[in-house]
């Protein structure tokens, strides 16, 4: 599935599955909203105990419909071996210049009871995201123009290591696509058995719920940046505040 126009927003993870439980519920969001967004597995995720190259494209294709993305691709990077170095970072940059976004979305945190290669995929998006914008070097990509992305955001991993202070963190509303996202998730069953799939959807809840309080909303995912964010309207910016239920001061109980 892959649309060759430009996007608005890249997201990039190293596994197909990981992008729908960390992401989707933003990206179907911003699907919703109008803007053209695009997903990039680095690695086809297999081997797996019960996977195969076949099956996880079909579930990959089938989450990516779900959430409505204009462009999905899968990269041929090693699973379980993937490594921040120049040959990932020329196949991910080059994908950058391709599809041109303004806003490249990745991982962040290194989960030592889970893959490595989440941390090294968060690596691989920082460095890509500069080679991207690099002149006399179009031979390494594919003969693709430069491009600059003008941000860099991190979806911080809840069960990561280390939890960092980044300069600055928002957190988007997904009560409204929770349920999209959840549906997209299911589509790994080769990953996700019965039981299994119904803790996965208690963790997204767990960690949706706790994000969403966090920025005023039933359901959140958290997002940090590595620069502060400015501003020039800051009431725009700030808008309406929700207030968690049951006590709104600006509608009390009757």
């Amino acid at each position: 599935m892959a649309d060759e126009q430009q996007v608005d927003v890249l997201f990039t993870a190293p596994h197909p599955d990981d992008l729908e439980i960390g992401m989707g519920g933003t990206i179907a969001k911003l699907v919703d909203q109008g803007y053209r967004v695009g997903m990039l597995h680095m690695t086809t995720g297999e081997p797996t105990p019960r996977g195969t190259l076949e099956t996880r494209a079909a579930e990959a294709s089938a989450a990516a419909k779900i959430l409505g993305v204009q462009f999905c691709e899968t990269l041929d990077l090693p699973n379980r071996e993937l490594m921040d170095g120049p040959p990932a970072r020329y196949k991910v940059a080059t994908v950058i210049r391709r599809l041109k976004p303004s806003i490249l979305v990745g991982m962040a945190g290194r989960t030592p009871a889970a893959s490595p290669d989440h941390y090294q995929a968060q690596l691989i998006t920082e460095a890509a995201r500069f080679y991207s914008q690099l002149t006399k070097w179009d031979d390494r990509f594919d003969g693709t123009k430069p491009h600059r992305v003008d941000h860099l955001v991190y979806r911080p991993v809840p069960i990561a290591a280390e939890h960092h202070q980044y300069h600055s963190s928002f957190v988007v509303d997904i009560g409204d696509t929770i349920n999209r996202k959840i549906e997209a998730v299911r589509c790994y069953k080769s990953q996700f058995d019965d039981t299994r799939v119904e803790r996965v959807i208690n963790y997204i809840r767990g960690n949706a719920s706790a994000d969403g309080a966090r920025g005023g909303f039933e359901y959140g995912e958290l997002y940090a940046m590595p620069r502060v964010i400015g501003v020039s309207d800051m009431v725009g910016l700030l808008g309406d505040w929700k207030i968690p239920p049951p006590f709104d001061p600006k509608n009390p109980p009757k």
